[in-house]
């Protein structure tokens, strides 16, 4: 499982070194919850604590995976992958649509970037970051605690620009994303896959964006992503499970569920986003379904597939 959002950058077609247009993020500062981990047999218990991640490109950064529609319903999309096909290659460029490359964009220095509204350990709540090989991190001096501000908390990002102009971003605090104790996720045929968390205390201010992905070690044959309003319940239509689940199955299925925030500013290089988020992901059940990671795992006649499941 992975503990990352469904998407830090929007993928998007343009040229590298080139402005783009005011729709199409060049970059982005994550300030990510991480929750504490309760101790269980054999390992021990792990304090919670708030991430920061920045950076910022010259031009969007493309996907060599094309997605295609198949169902829309209920703020939810079924997709189905497609691997474009360009015929005379793209060298070190990413074959974003059939024979059409898009270069990998570089990445930019935004100089000193303060950082306010975001509590310390130290119990300050502003702070500056550098950038290291252009990348904004909070450094190990600079230690935030979970959560590192509350719910409705303005946030600015504050760039003094470089190899960038100058900006400015002003995000919300939002509390964090907890799901129900106990409570397993089955799939079913013909069954819609009701999900359910702890409403905000305070409206409007966040979304819920899911992602539901059964096939991701096999070879990603169909998605699920969907985004809602952040009250507190999200039911997955029927027809969409059936599909999703017509299209293949590998071990470890999983659904991720993120709490977040998003605040933009536009800049002659594109747009970028400021996102507070809270990260969440739960175990799929799927009838007959045995994931493993070894032989031993799957009984005494039993093999461990490539898809991470018992054959």
């Amino acid at each position: 499982m992975s503990d990352s959002p469904p998407a830090a950058i929007t993928p998007a077609a343009g040229a590298s070194g080139s402005p783009a247009g005011p729709d199409q993020q060049v970059g982005f500062f994550d300030i990510k919850l991480v929750a504490p981990v309760a101790a269980t047999q054999g390992t021990s218990a792990t304090p919670g604590f708030t991430s920061m991640l920045g950076k910022i490109y010259d031009g969007p950064v493309p996907e060599s995976l094309a997605w295609d529609r198949s169902q829309e319903a209920g703020g939810c999309e079924l997709s189905l992958p497609r691997i474009p096909f360009c015929g005379a290659g793209c060298g070190s460029a990413v074959c974003v649509d059939d024979d059409q490359c898009v270069p990998n964009p570089a990445t930019r220095d935004a100089g000193a970037v303060t950082v306010k509204g975001v509590r310390t350990e130290g119990g300050t709540s502003e702070f500056t970051l550098t950038p290291i090989r252009n990348t904004y991190v909070n450094p190990a001096a600079i230690k935030l605690p979970y959560p590192a501000f509350d719910e409705g908390d303005e946030i600015q990002i504050r760039a003094a620009g470089a190899a960038v102009s100058p900006f400015s971003i002003k995000g919300t605090g939002i509390a964090p994303l907890e799901l129900p104790e106990g409570v397993s996720y089955e799939l079913i045929e013909n069954r819609p896959l009701l999900l359910t968390w702890t409403p905000p205390g305070k409206p409007n201010i966040s979304r819920v964006q899911v992602k539901l992905d059964i096939s991701h070690h096999g070879g990603t044959k169909g998605k699920i992503e969907c985004d809602t309003p952040d009250d507190g319940s999200l039911e997955i239509p029927a027809a969409m499970v059936t599909e999703l689940m017509s299209l293949g199955i590998a071990g470890f299925p999983s659904v991720a569920l993120t709490r977040s925030s998003v605040g933009s500013t536009t800049i002659p290089e594109g747009r970028v986003d400021l996102q507070v988020y809270s990260y969440v992901e739960r175990a799929i059940e799927i009838e007959g379904l045995v994931s493993c990671t070894e032989d031993s795992q799957c009984g005494a006649t039993g093999t461990c597939g490539d898809d991470k499941r018992c054959q």
